[in-house]
């Protein structure tokens, strides 16, 4: 739900600060509540990153389980976006992490080049966040049903297959 205050407080700026084409005012100040913008649904969604896995496999889960007369059809074309979107994220936080290791120790936060690097990641994730915020709540209207299902479809988190990078990813690597 932050992430969509997120987008709205956005499109509010956006529609306040650029002229009707689209084009931005201040091409400057933009930019720089569109990096904000970025940051603020990264951390947003770092809140469940570390379930995210966990969530979809019980939503894939909890659809082989419930009656298919009242499953939406969007639902399974939501997870698939949601887990394409997850893996991307995954992604981009591993080249970030692998970047910002090698970088010297003076690369700190508040240097250009970690400024910059962190930037361009959440550039970068920025359409998978919106995914996320977009397709999420797929999962909580599959989990509410599968609560209300007359058999109380699995409704705790099953232990799907982790490969070992991803439980390495898992374990400690944080940013």
């Amino acid at each position: 739900m932050e992430s969509r205050e997120i987008l709205a407080d956005w499109d509010t700026y956006s529609d306040e600060h650029t002229d009707p084409d689209g084009w931005p005012h201040d091409p400057l100040s933009y930019g720089r509540r569109m990096m904000r913008r970025d940051a603020e649904t990264w951390r947003s969604f770092q809140r469940i990153r570390p379930a995210a896995r966990n969530m979809l496999a019980t939503a894939e889960v909890q659809l082989q389980l419930l009656n298919p007369a009242v499953i939406q059809t969007r639902w399974v074309w939501q997870l698939s976006e949601l887990t394409t979107a997850l893996a991307q994220l995954e992604t981009l936080q591993d080249e970030w992490l692998d970047a910002r290791d090698s970088w010297p120790s003076e690369a700190a936060p508040g240097t250009e080049e970690f400024d910059d690097a962190l930037a361009e990641r959440n550039e970068e994730a920025w359409s998978y966040l919106d995914t996320w915020s977009a397709q999420g709540q797929a999962l909580v209207e599959i989990h509410a049903l599968a609560l209300t299902a007359p058999s109380r479809v699995l409704t705790s988190t099953p232990s799907p297959a982790v490969s070992p990078k991803v439980v390495g990813r898992a374990a400690g690597r944080r940013g």
